[in-house]
C-alpha cells in the first residue's frame, strides 16, 4: 500500500513539474489575454491517471501561475480550472472507455475557457465574450488537438503495460485496465 502511495506521489509530482516548466518556458504565449498553453494539452491525461495527474496538473498551475504575473485570481483560478477540468474529464469517462474521450476532452474544453476567460476578461479589462474566445481558440488547439493526440499516443497497448508494469494505474476500458479505481 505505501508503494503505491509514493507511485501515486511521485507521479502527481511528475505531472506538475511538467505543467509548470511547460508555461514558465512558453511564457510569452502562456500569460496573456489569448494565450495557448501548450502545457495544457496534459489536462487529457487524467483521464488516464486519475488522482495523480489531476492533482499534479492543479499544482502545477498554481506553481506556474505564481511566477506569471497576473496576481492571486490567476494562481487560485487556474489551479481551479485545472482541478476541475482533470476531475470531470476523468469522471466521465470512468468505465465508459473510448467513446466518450471526445466528450471529456470538449468539456475541459469548456471548463478552461469559462473559467480562465472569465477571470482574464477582468484582469484584461476586455469584453467577457472576448475572454471567452481568446482562451477557447488557444484550449481547442492545446487541449483539443494536441492533447487528444498526446492522449490517443499515450493509452497504447505497449504504453501501458510498460506503466502498469512499473506500478501506475491507467484507468479505462481502452486500456484494459481497472474498471472502478475507488474500491482498490
Amino acid at each position: 500500500m505505501e508503494s503505491k502511495r509514493s507511485v501515486s506521489a511521485t507521479l502527481a509530482a511528475v505531472f506538475a513539474a511538467l505543467y509548470a516548466v511547460g508555461v514558465l518556458v512558453l511564457a510569452p504565449i502562456s500569460f496573456h489575454a489569448f494565450q495557448v498553453r501548450v502545457a495544457d494539452a496534459l489536462l487529457p491525461l487524467a483521464i488516464l491517471f486519475g488522482w495523480p495527474a489531476i492533482i499534479g496538473l492543479a499544482i502545477g498551475a498554481l506553481v506556474a501561475n505564481v511566477f506569471g504575473g497576473l496576481g492571486p485570481i490567476d494562481i487560485v483560478g487556474g489551479s481551479l480550472a485545472n482541478l476541475a477540468a482533470g476531475y470531470v474529464a476523468w469522471r466521465v469517462t470512468l468505465n465508459r472507455g473510448r467513446s466518450w474521450v471526445f466528450a471529456a476532452v470538449g468539456l475541459q474544453v469548456l471548463i478552461v475557457t469559462l473559467v480562465v476567460g472569465t477571470y482574464l476578461s477582468y484582469l484584461f479589462a476586455m469584453p467577457l465574450e472576448i475572454g471567452w474566445v481568446a482562451v477557447m481558440v488557444g484550449s481547442i488547439v492545446a487541449i483539443g488537438f494536441l492533447g487528444s493526440v498526446l492522449l490517443h499516443a499515450t493509452s497504447s497497448q505497449r504504453i501501458v503495460m510498460l506503466l502498469t508494469g512499473r506500478g501506475i494505474t491507467v484507468y479505462g476500458r481502452q486500456t484494459g485496465a481497472r474498471k472502478h479505481p475507488t474500491k482498490e
